[in-house]
């Protein structure tokens, strides 16, 4: 009995060591190719995310390598050296961007039905100033701009917004501060705007941060509300009735002065017309009279008596009223050359 116990448990130990067996024959076991593998598709993975990038149409994007500039390149897919070696930086270089003072737009107005709302109060140390006239007013206005160079945008200055910020507010207090407000707020405005443009680029230019200036466009213009604003409301009121009448005027000016001038240039015509004719039949006068006088002068006689003749030729040619001094009334007498019917 004590054999057949120790025979079977030897028996059991084969038949698990064979299991064992089995069972290690179907696991996983690491080799050292599968390992090289691996490496090998982590580092193919790898250099493919940090090595290949995509620009788009309207940026340029800045590689630098081991921190250094290499080279700015445009847009579509692009490679550097990958694991950190060579860094890039996209910046938008084709799109236009606005900045705007003394407000801020607080809801862009994209659901249906809405309209942008904007937030005044929280920026009116942007917008109030001192006019050369000592008044204050208030003035918001937008600065459009867009990046020329990249690589001077990404690493001339430390913070590009609050730069062009700072010198826009510099520029349009310096304008504001040299003039009256009326001025600023009526005759002024398209001149501030488009000196306020050349003084923001020529300041853009000296600190050389790559930018160029699109437009500075002013806003609204208007004085400190209160009792100051009513005031000015109404001087702008009085403003506009003036511009009002003087184009009124001019509007009847131009109707009426040309209707005027063409009525006396054809007077004017007409007289020279009448004294030309005038002229004209007086000379012909003097040398049909000339004329006869030289033909009086060769034989006066014969001359007088043909004048006398062909005068009362005329006379005679029509009805005649002979005076009678002893009668009370006019006798008609006929042509006596008239042949009665």
């Amino acid at each position: 009995m004590a054999f057949n116990f120790y025979e079977q448990q030897g028996q059991s130990q084969d038949q698990n060591q064979n299991q064992n067996q089995r069972r290690g024959g179907r696991g996983f076991t690491f080799t050292p190719k599968l390992l090289i593998l691996a490496l090998l598709v982590i580092i193919v993975g790898l250099t493919f995310s940090t090595g290949f990038f995509v620009v788009d149409q309207t940026e340029q994007a800045v590689i630098l390598r081991f921190g250094k500039y290499l080279k700015t390149v445009g847009p579509g897919l692009q490679f550097k050296i990958p694991f950190g070696i060579d860094r890039s930086f996209n910046v938008e270089t084709q799109t236009v961007q606005t900045m705007s003072f003394g407000y801020r737009a607080t809801s862009t107005g994209n659901i249906a039905g809405s309209s942008t709302k904007y937030n005044y109060s929280k920026y009116m140390d942007e917008s109030t100033m001192l006019t050369g006239d000592l008044n204050i007013v208030d003035i918001q206005w937008i600065v459009q701009y867009r990046i020329d160079d990249p690589y001077k945008w990404l690493f001339s200055v430390n913070n590009q917004a609050k730069t062009i910020s700072d010198l826009s507010r510099s520029v349009i207090n310096q304008l504001v501060g040299d003039l009256p407000i009326l001025s600023i707020m009526t005759s002024e405005r398209t001149s501030m705007e488009v000196e306020a443009h050349e003084k923001l680029q020529a300041l853009l230019d000296f600190y050389d941060i790559g930018v160029k200036i699109v437009t500075v466009k002013l806003q609204d213009i208007v004085p400190p509300i209160g009792d100051v604003q009513d005031a000015f409301e109404d001087v702008n009121k009085a403003i506009q009735d003036m511009n009002k009448y003087i184009n009124e005027g001019k509007e009847n000016y131009n109707r009426i002065i040309p209707a005027a001038e063409g009525e006396a240039s054809k007077v004017i015509q007409e007289a020279q017309g009448y004294a030309a004719e005038r002229v004209n039949s007086a000379t012909g006068d003097v040398a049909r009279f000339k004329s006869v006088l030289s033909e009086y002068e060769k034989s006066p006689d014969i001359t007088s008596k043909r004048l006398y003749i062909e005068t009362m030729e005329q006379v005679l040619a029509g009805n005649l009223t002979i005076v009678d001094k002893s009668l009370e009334n006019f006798l008609p007498i006929m042509n006596l050359n008239k042949e009665e019917n």
